[in-house]
This record gives C-alpha cells, sequence and structure tokens, in this order.
C-alpha cells in the first residue's frame, strides 16, 4: 500500500516523511511517479507544515512542461508509489511495540545525527534546485557585419584581395558570402559578409588588419550590422 490521498494532514505528512531523505519519488530523478503525485495535488503544500513537501512540489513544478517526457509507467496510479505500509505511518498506534521504547516515532527522530544529516541533504537538494532554476548560460551577444573592402585601381587581383581577407582567422570570427560590386570607372570593391562574437571581435581591429594588405587594399568601411 503507497500514499492514500493528499487531501487529509495525515495523507500530505506521509509524502512530507518520504521526502525528508528524497529528492524525487523514486529513483534520482524526476519521473512519471512525480507527475503522478505531483497532478494530485490543487494546490503547492504548506511551506510551514510541509517543507519537504514543499519543496519537492516547487521542483517537480518546473518540469511541468516536459512531463509527458519524463521516464517511468504513465498508467500507474500515485497511490502506486510510497512506504509498504502506508496505514502504519497514519496511526502510529498500531505499529509494533517496542520492548525497549514504546514511544515510537514515526514522524520524526531526535537523534542528533539524523537531523544533521537530514539538513545536509536538504541543503544539497536546494542548492540543486537553485542551479537548475538559475538556467542555462546565456548565448554569447553577436552580430551580423556587411563589410566593404576598397581596392586601388581597376588593375587590382580582387581574387587575393579577397583570399588574403578570408586568410585572417580569430576566434569568434566566421566569414560568409560574398561578392563584387562596381563602384564606377571599371572599379568593383569586394563586399563580405561575417559573424562575430562581440566581445571577442573588435570591427576596428578587423578593419585595421585588412587595410595591412597595403598592396590591394584601399580602405574599408561597415556598410551594414545587425545583431543576432
Amino acid at each position: 500500500m503507497g500514499f492514500t490521498d493528499f487531501v487529509s494532514d495525515a495523507g500530505v505528512t506521509i509524502l512530507n516523511n518520504w521526502l525528508k531523505t528524497r529528492s524525487y519519488i523514486v529513483g534520482y530523478g524526476a519521473s512519471q511517479a512525480d507527475v503522478k503525485v505531483f497532478q494530485q495535488f490543487k494546490s503547492e503544500p504548506d511551506v510551514t507544515k510541509y517543507p519537504y513537501a514543499f519543496r519537492w512540489y516547487r521542483h517537480i513544478a518546473s518540469f511541468e512542461p516536459e512531463f509527458a517526457s519524463l521516464p517511468g509507467d504513465p498508467s500507474k496510479a500515485a497511490t502506486a508509489y510510497g512506504p509498504e505500509s502506508a496505514e502504519l505511518t497514519i496511526n502510529p498506534a498500531k505499529a509494533p511495540a517496542d520492548e525497549e521504547d514504546e514511544d515510537v516515532d514515526l514522524f520524526g527522530s531526535d537523534d542528533e545525527e539524523e537531523d544533521a544529516e537530514a539538513a545536509r541533504i536538504r541543503e544539497e537538494r536546494l542548492a540543486e534546485y537553485k542551479k537548475k532554476k538559475e538556467g542555462k548560460v546565456k548565448p554569447a551577444a553577436k552580430s551580423m557585419v556587411t563589410l566593404d573592402v576598397k581596392p586601388w585601381d581597376d588593375e587590382t587581383d580582387m581574387k587575393e584581395l579577397e583570399a588574403n581577407v578570408r586568410s585572417i582567422e580569430q576566434d569568434g570570427l566566421v566569414w560568409g558570402a560574398s561578392k563584387l560590386v562596381a563602384v564606377g570607372f571599371g572599379i568593383k570593391k569586394l563586399q563580405i559578409n561575417l559573424v562575430v562574437e562581440d566581445e571577442k571581435v573588435s570591427l576596428d581591429e578587423l578593419q585595421g588588419k585588412i587595410e595591412e594588405d597595403e598592396d590591394h587594399v584601399q580602405s574599408t568601411d561597415v556598410a551594414a550590422m545587425m545583431k543576432i
């Protein structure tokens, strides 16, 4: 017999004690077992009365968009999980009597070592929850740039010019498509696209490197730029 209900104080208390030393209903990751139990609640457990159940509820709520993809058997009911004998936990009076200690506390322990261990586990779980809520690292800011590279005259070898431009390699720099654009008097400029990571690549420095090719390049201009 597993969990019985999550309406009565006794039922939620069973869950709270079950989660005192567990992050999930079963195993070491969110599963259909957590989904089934979570769905029995109409609102989150009282954090004052049921701190472990409250912590678990908030954690599982973060998986809600992906409930269907979690592992496990979705056909099982919430009552299929939990203590082997829920009745024993609900009604301590029915627990087997201990000859040396008749006052059996099924809802906790006065043992300092056990309390310290429970506190340690709780802190680990809270740290895990906080780490998950922080989410993934945001992707690096990038810009798409169209650069005009102007030659000296109509006799400039534009194939060599473009090859020299593309030979510039740098972390955070990706060269894209290019074309030759007529500017007049038989002269064509190289118009080339590139993507740069803003924190790694300075456009001013990149233009300076291109303009070091004094045999081919007269000047460079940023024709267009868009954040992506």
